[in-house]
C-alpha cells in the first residue's frame, strides 16, 4: 500500500504522521509555531521544515486536517483551489484554527504539485446530525445569515473511537450504539448511532459543551450580556475570558487535570470543586444521550484525560448502575484499549486511545482510491 502523509496544523504547532500502510513510518510535531522563542515564525515554515526533512517516495497522497468545512463540506474532498477559497471562506467560523489548515494546505500543494491531496474536515462526522440538533432556538432568518448552528468537533476523533470501540467488542459498527467522551484540554461528548453522529456537545464553535481545560462549555448566554454592562468587559475581553481563562484553569489556576487531581487529593476545596463540576457535566451529557439513543451499547472515553485519568472515569459515570453502567475498580486502573465495566453489564464502559491522524489517512485513501 502506498504511502500517506498527514498534516495536521493545530493554531501554534503542526503534527505531522507519514504512514506506508498501516505502519507509521515518520511522525513528530512541531511546537510553538509563531510564539517568541518559537523555532519556526509561521505555519508555513513549519510545513515546509517537515516536507524538506522527510522520505517521500512512493507517497501516493497528502491528508490535511481542517477544522471547519462549515455546511460545505460533508465529507472529505480532494483538494483544489475551488476547496481552498471555501475554506477561506470559513475562515469566520474558525479564525484560530482555518487560517493554519489553509497554510500548511498551500505549502504543501507547492512543495508537491504532481501529488494529491486530500481535506478531511473536523465538521464533517457531524453532518448527519438530525435537523432538531443542529437548530438553535433563535431567529430563523437570522441564523441562516450568519451560519448559526451546531457543527461540531472533534469528527474524526469521535469517528475512529466509534469504529474501533466496534472492533474492540467484535460488534458490527453499523448495529452499534455509542456515546464517546474526548477528553483532553479541549472536550466533547458524542452520542454515535449506528455510525452516524446523532448529537454532540460542541456547538457551532468548541466552546460549547463540556468543561474543558480552559473553556467554560455550557453558561447562561445572559452572563456574557452581564459582564458587558456590568463589568464593561468588551467582546474581545469576554471571548478571551471564557476561551482561555475559564475552564479548570479558570476554577483552579491550572489546566492540566493530573494537577487538579493532585490538589484534590492534597486537600485543596478549589480543587475538589472543579473536579466535581467537571465530572458532573459529563454524567449529564452521558445521561441525556442515553435518552435520545434509547438503548446504549458503549461509552467509551478517549482523549488525554479520558485515556490516563481514571479518576475522571469512575466518578463519572458513578451512580449510573441503573442504566446498566459501571466501572470495575480493577480494569479501569489497568491500561491500553480494554473494556473497563464488570462482565455482565449491560453497558459495555471502554478506554480507546484516539487516533485522528489515522482516521484522516483513512479517509484519504478513501478519497484517492489507494
Amino acid at each position: 500500500m502506498s504511502r500517506i502523509l498527514v498534516l495536521n496544523c493545530g493554531s501554534s504547532s503542526v503534527k505531522y504522521r507519514l504512514y506506508d500502510g498501516a505502519e507509521v513510518r515518520d511522525k513528530g510535531t512541531v511546537e510553538r509555531v509563531g510564539e517568541p522563542g518559537g523555532a519556526p515564525a509561521d505555519h508555513e515554515s513549519a510545513v515546509r521544515q517537515i516536507i524538506e526533512g522527510l522520505d517521500l517516495a512512493g507517497l501516493a497522497g497528502v491528508g490535511h486536517r481542517v477544522v471547519h468545512g462549515g455546511r460545505k463540506f460533508s465529507a472529505p474532498i480532494r483538494i483544489d483551489d475551488r476547496v481552498v477559497a471555501a475554506i477561506e471562506d470559513l475562515v469566520p467560523l474558525a479564525p484560530l484554527h482555518n487560517p493554519a489548515n489553509v497554510a500548511g494546505i498551500r505549502v504543501a500543494r507547492e512543495a508537491l504539485p504532481d501529488t494529491p491531496q486530500v481535506a478531511v474536515f473536523d465538521t464533517a462526522f457531524h453532518h448527519t446530525l438530525p435537523e432538531a440538533a443542529a437548530t438553535y432556538a433563535i431567529d430563523r432568518e437570522t441564523a441562516e445569515r450568519y451560519g448559526v448552528r451546531r457543527y461540531g468537533f472533534h469528527g474524526t476523533s469521535h469517528a475512529y473511537v466509534s469504529r474501533r470501540t466496534a472492533e474492540l467488542l467484535g460488534r458490527p459498527y453499523g448495529e452499534l450504539n455509542t456515546i464517546t467522551l474526548h477528553l483532553g484540554n479541549g472536550a466533547s461528548a458524542c452520542a454515535v448511532q449506528g455510525g452516524r453522529s446523532v448529537a454532540t456537545s460542541m456547538g457551532m464553535s468548541p466552546l460549547e459543551g463540556l468543561v474543558m481545560g480552559t473553556r467554560s462549555g455550557d453558561i447562561d448566554p445572559t452572563i456574557v450580556f452581564h459582564l458587558r454592562r456590568e463589568a464593561g468587559m468588551g467582546v474581545d475581553d469576554i471571548d478571551d475570558l471564557l476561551n482561555h481563562r475559564s475552564g479548570l484553569l479558570g476554577l483552579t489556576g491550572a489546566n492540566d487535570m493530573r494537577e487538579v487531581l493532585a490538589r484534590r487529593d492534597a486537600g485543596d476545596p478549589a480543587a475538589a470543586l472543579a473536579f466535581d463540576v467537571y465530572r458532573r457535566r459529563i454524567t449529564g451529557y452521558v445521561g441525556a444521550y442515553y435518552a435520545l439513543l434509547g438503548r446504549v451499547d458503549a461509552v467509551t472515553f478517549t482523549a488525554g484525560v479520558g485515556e490516563h485519568a481514571a479518576p475522571v472515569r469512575a466518578a463519572a459515570l458513578a451512580g449510573l448502575d441503573r442504566l446498566g453502567i459501571a466501572v470495575d475498580p480493577a480494569r479501569n486502573a489497568g491500561s491500553g484499549d480494554r473494556v473497563i465495566s464488570p462482565d455482565g453489564t449491560e453497558v459495555t464502559v471502554c478506554v480507546v486511545a484516539t487516533d485522528e491522524e489515522r482516521e484522516i489517512a483513512r479517509q484519504t485513501r478513501d478519497v484517492l482510491g489507494v
